[in-house]
Formats: structure tokens, sequence, C-alpha cells
């Protein structure tokens, strides 16, 4: 046996080897994909070939790569340069799958790769991918509602498959992930899509089908059109559909792809892709979207692409939202809640940022836009205090800057509240120039909002951003320190309020002095570890002194208010 062939037999121990010392699972970043892929309804099948790259992102050279799929999927070919690699193919357990587990290539490279450095494998897979939801039932939720979360499948009716985190369709290298771990797991997630923010993929996605109407192929990104031809050799003539998709930034997107035979209802702002037989509930999510827009133009401008609603068919299925396009189970739903939904997504066709606080923050301070639309700032307030306890257990994991977020806690939740408070500083008028005059291609520094803000009001507020956005200092903590009323010589009554705020973020806060169902109320600026006063008239008598109306997240607010003796000093 020549020297060759005995290496050609050790590397498979040689890789088994370093696996057991450890491998780096994220020492390359996926800079790019540019795949083919094929699916097969009726066989649940998928094909894949194409290239990715990879870029070494650690201080040190690197001589093995890993390139993970989902355990449905099996690896056929990976080469460099034309020529085929050595890999060896194990078992990983990890969440980042439905299945809980994926096809893992650990690839013996031909050489090392230096930092900063790329190499570019061709790389070809297949397999099925059918409904399968063991990760979620494995951690103890139960079948039903396991089997409504984790709806990625290909079949014969519906072919839905959302992508990391999901369904490994594409290669990606990524530590194991159990979803009993908590929010641990989606910070490693919440990271690894933070690392490949300005990554970029190229999809053409392609299915045969001998029928006169072709299914509808879709997937969540700008989309090149539609490609049909036959293929020779078979008895009758069968049409290839395909779809060409580019995603130029994947950054929070999770590439999605989408087939079943679809009635389409086209409105001016809107499109359903939807099963005939839902036909009416698809209407209701057009009337819904048309109803939402003139307060969405208001704020943000007109619309600069469709908002897209895909049928999921099952009753049930958890939507997804990705961008403009929402993946739902078109049922009949209450209007203010299609409304509350669907205003995030037309906010998603016009206003674009490349950074998550700002893309996703507005959206969802669109939500409470239009919950004040429908029953007034109490309720538009309650909407956003049901997300605040998610927040404060956040901010003791550690901290998140708003610029550097990759939790979406608090490019979501905190955002939105941030775009609520700064609302409520500088008015509505201020804030709406502000947002139709941002540019996404002239966001290159993080003060551009901050700027822009600025200069439509005439305020400074170097401050609040730098203790809401550029760094996480945590929340407030308010309580009525004293509250003094004193009958005035006119009539009527002046009530002098001391708060003060045991949280490290400075925050702009109302305070309310009430009498029976009636108030008035002012706003003061409390700092960080500091106090602020309000003095507040009140025609009669009050009886009570309230801190923050809720519209500003603090970490305690079973302190935020006290009784008032008149006459007394409360404290």
């Amino acid at each position: 046996m020549n020297f060759s062939r005995i290496l050609k037999l050790l590397i498979p121990f040689l890789l088994v080897s370093a696996s057991a010392f450890g491998i780096d699972r994220e020492a390359f970043t996926f800079t790019h994909y540019d795949l083919d892929v094929k699916i097969d309804g009726p066989l649940q099948g998928l094909i894949a070939k194409g290239k990715v790259t990879l870029r070494n992102d650690t201080d040190a050279p690197q001589h093995l790569a890993v390139l993970q799929i989902s355990s449905t999927l099996e690896w056929q070919s990976i080469k460099v340069d034309g020529k085929p690699v050595q890999y060896l193919i194990q078992p990983y357990t990890s969440d980042v799958d439905h299945t809980g587990k994926v096809s893992e290539a650990i690839v013996s490279l031909p050489h090392d790769i230096a930092p900063r450095k790329s190499v570019e494998l061709e790389v070809a897979y297949q397999g099925t991918i059918p409904a399968d939801s063991t990760r979620l039932t494995r951690a103890g939720v139960p079948a039903d509602v396991a089997a409504r979360n984790d709806w990625d499948r290909i079949s014969a009716q519906l072919t839905a498959v959302r992508g990391l985190g999901y369904v490994a369709w594409y290669p990606v290298a990524i530590g194991a992930l159990n979803l009993s771990d908590g929010p641990q797991t989606f910070s490693v997630l919440n990271a690894w899509k933070a690392r490949h923010e300005d990554s970029s993929m190229r999809v053409n996605l392609c299915t045969e089908v001998d029928e006169p109407n072709p299914p509808t192929l879709l997937m969540n990104a700008p989309q090149e059109g539609v490609e049909g031809g036959s293929v020779a050799g078979t008895p009758q003539a069968t049409t290839v559909v395909c779809r060409k998709s580019d995603y130029e930034r994947l950054g929070l997107t999770v590439p999605t792809f989408v087939m079943a035979n679809y009635t389409v209802l086209e409105r001016p702002a809107i499109t359903v892709y939807h099963f005939p037989e839902h036909k009416l509930a698809a209407m209701d999510y057009a009337i819904a979207t048309e109803s939402v827009l003139p307060l969405s133009t208001q704020w943000f401008g007109k619309p600069k692409q469709k908002v897209v609603v895909v049928d999921l068919g099952e009753t049930g299925a958890t939507p997804f939202e990705s961008g403009p396009m929402l993946f739902t189970s078109i049922v009949p739903v209450d209007q203010k809640r299609l409304q509350l939904t669907l205003i995030h997504q037309l906010v998603h066709a016009t206003f674009f940022s490349p950074r998550p606080w700002i893309y996703e923050g507005v959206a969802h301070f669109a939500q409470a836009l239009e919950r004040e639309q429908q029953e007034g700032r109490k309720a538009a307030v309650a909407y956003m205090d049901a997300f605040r306890p998610a927040l404060v257990e956040a901010e003791k994991t550690g901290e998140q800057s708003l610029v550097n977020a990759h939790d979406e806690v608090f490019y979501r939740t905190k955002a939105m509240f941030v775009w609520w408070m700064l609302r409520d500083m500088v008015g509505d008028d201020a804030l709406q120039r502000a947002l139709q005059a941002y540019r996404a291609e002239q966001d290159r520094e993080p003060s551009y909002a901050q700027h822009l803000l600025a200069g439509s009001s005439k305020r400074d507020l170097e401050w609040f951003f730098d203790a809401w956005v550029y760094r996480d200092r945590g929340l407030p903590d308010f309580r009525v320190a004293t509250a003094y009323p004193r009958e005035m010589l006119n009539g009527g009554f002046l009530v002098t309020v001391t708060v003060e705020n045991d949280g490290n973020a400075a925050a702009d806060v109302p305070v309310l002095v009430s009498a029976g169902s009636g108030g008035n109320s002012q706003r003061v600026m409390v700092a960080a570890k500091g106090k602020g006063v309000a003095r507040i008239q009140m025609p009669v008598a009050p009886d009570e002194v309230t801190v923050n109306d809720g519209s500003v997240p603090e970490s305690n607010d079973r302190n935020n208010s006290v009784k008032i003796n008149t006459g007394k000093t409360n404290q």
C-alpha cells in the first residue's frame, strides 16, 4: 500500500482527532452564497448545488472548516478549485434545525486560510424536508403547539421553508444550540445573524411541473422574475419554473422560500397569495392594510413597495414576518388585530434602515401609534407595557447599546419605547419630518438619526441618545419623593412634586396630579440617580400624584404613586 493511499485512509481519523480536541465552528464567516436549488413537492425533495465563500475571521490560520445542513439532507460533494477535498460527516445535535440535529461536514482544506482571507467551496447536497418539530417536543412543548411553530416542510400541497434557526437548508456553521437553555439559545443565534448581516446570497429556486397551471414560487428577497422551459427526454415536456432572488445584505433576513398553487389578490398597497377557499379572509387583509395606510403615510411617507401576505394554509400556524412580507394562516381575524399586524409590514414596505433599532423599532412604534388611533393613548401605552417585563429581564443579562444590539428585545421593544419617548419630547410634527427626511444610504454613522431629529425639533438631544441609544445604561426607576400641595390665594392648588430616579438612565417623564377623574400633568427631566421637580396647578384639591404613565420603560413601576392629604407633605 503506497503512502498516498495510507494518507487518504488516515485523514478521516485525523479529522476525528481534531474534532475531539475541539473545532472552532465559528472561525469562518459565510460572506456569500451562490446556490441553485430544485424542489420536488410530491417527493418532499430538495437538491442543491453551488458555491459558498468563507472568510477566516480569527487571528490564526485555519485548516478545518465546518459546514452544517439539516439532518434530513445528505452531503454529495465538497470541492475547492474544482477538486474534491477530504471531509468527515457526523451528526451534530443542535436546535438550529427543526429536527434537532444537523449533518455536519468537517472539511480539510487543501491549504491553511490566513486571517481575513477567504476560500470558496463548491457544495452539493440533497434530501427531503418533511414537517418535523422534534426540537420543540424534546424541550417539552406540547405536540400541537410545536407543530404550529415549526411548520416548515416541502410537500405536494404547500412548501414553506425558513432558514437559519428553523431549517438549515443552506450551509451554516454554529455551535450547538439547545432551546431548553432559553434566552442563551437566542443570543447565540442573534450573534450569528449580527456577524453575517453584511453577507449576501443568490438563489435560483426551481421546480419541475407537468400541469398547465404551475405553482407560485416566492422568496423573501427582491426577485428577478419567472423563467419557464421544458426538460428534454421525457415522454411529455415538463415545465421548469424558476425564481432568481438576491439578498444583497442578509441583515436580519432569514432566507425563506414558498411554493403552492395560490390565487392572487392584487391591490395597490398589498398582494395576498392565498388558497382559493380563503378568498374572503384575504379581502380582510387587504381592507386592513388600506385602513392603516393614511396613518403610515402621515408618519413615514408613501410606500416604496407592496406588503406581501403569504397563506400558510394550516389554521393556527404561528405567523412569521420578514420585512414587508408576512407568512401566516389567512383566516378571519378581528380587524383591529389585523391593523396592528399590517401597519408593521406597511412601514417596512415604506421605510428602510440598515440599523435594526431603527428598521424594527419604528415598525413597532407604528403599531403603538395604530393602537392609539384605535382607542387612545392609554390603550397605546398598555400595548407597549405588555412588552416591558421582557425588557426588564433582558436588561439584567448584560448591556446592549441600541446601535449594536443583536437581541430583538432591544432592537424591537426598547427601540419602540425610544421612538415613543422621542415623540413625547419633540412632538409629532418634528418627529414626522425627521423620519421622512431619513435616507438609509446617508446613515453612515450612529449619530445620523440624532442630527436629523435635532434639526427638525431645534432641541439638544445628546443626553437622551447617550443614555438610550449609544450606551445601555439600563432603565430608570422613578418614585415620588415628596408631593406638597399649597392652596393659592386666587383659588386652586399648586402641587410641588419631587421625583427621584434610582436608575442609571435619565429620562423625560410625565408627572400627573389627579383629583377624582380629572387631572393635570407636566413633563420633567430626571437625571440618573438624580431628582426632578414639577409644579402643577389644580383647580381643586388633589388626591394623588403619579410619575410615569407607562410611556417610559422602567425597572420598577410599583412605587410610582402616592396619595395626597391636602395641606400635608407626603413622603
